[in-house]
């Protein structure tokens, strides 16, 4: 029930009256690893993520979701950063810059989404680069960039901090059906 509320929530930030493209199979891989110790990463594949025809987009992620190959690691994530019982989710709101010169016929361009992500209980606007495609099937989104836990007041403890890197590095797919 939270999830489907949750879902409804991106729905109505995005036009109503146009056209939307979503799914709840997007993907968002991390890593913070340094490279003297245990790799620290992790992926979650049921991000969902929506599209209108004007270049809105919003997405939402269950901090839950994300699965560590240490179980441990996991834990210690939820539990001790991310604090996911109190800021179960992550989300994305804002917009493609340029979204209507897009060009549909198959072609890669660079966009730049302008928004908040919201995380930890902290909102923090950004400007990502976002790599978008019309392929045959639907809308191919991808994009990268660093995160800085300080930004989202997400402490890490001085006994792990030389083994998580400074700035996280994320990796967003997800392909929005047509």
């Amino acid at each position: 029930m939270k999830y489907f509320i949750l879902i409804m929530i991106i729905f109505s930030v995005i036009n109503v009256n146009g056209q939307k493209h979503f799914t709840k199979t997007g993907t968002i891989r991390f890593e913070g690893s340094v490279n003297t110790f245990e790799p620290v990463k992790a992926t979650n594949n049921s991000t969902t993520v929506v599209l209108d025809d004007k270049g809105n987009l919003a997405a939402l992620t269950l901090i839950k979701g994300f699965r560590f190959p240490i179980a441990l690691m996991q834990e210690h994530f939820n539990e001790n950063y991310m604090e996911s019982d109190d800021f179960p989710k992550a989300t994305l709101r804002g917009a493609l810059t340029k979204y209507d010169s897009f060009v549909k016929d198959g072609s890669k361009q660079i966009l730049i989404f302008k928004g908040t992500l919201k995380m930890h209980g902290v909102k923090k606007e950004l400007e990502l680069p976002v790599e978008l495609a019309l392929t045959k099937a639907g809308y191919e989104l991808n994009s990268s960039f660093e995160l800085d836990p300080n930004d989202f007041k997400i402490d890490i403890p001085s006994v792990v901090k030389n083994k998580i890197a400074d700035k996280i590095k994320v990796i967003v797919n997800a392909t929005l059906p047509e």
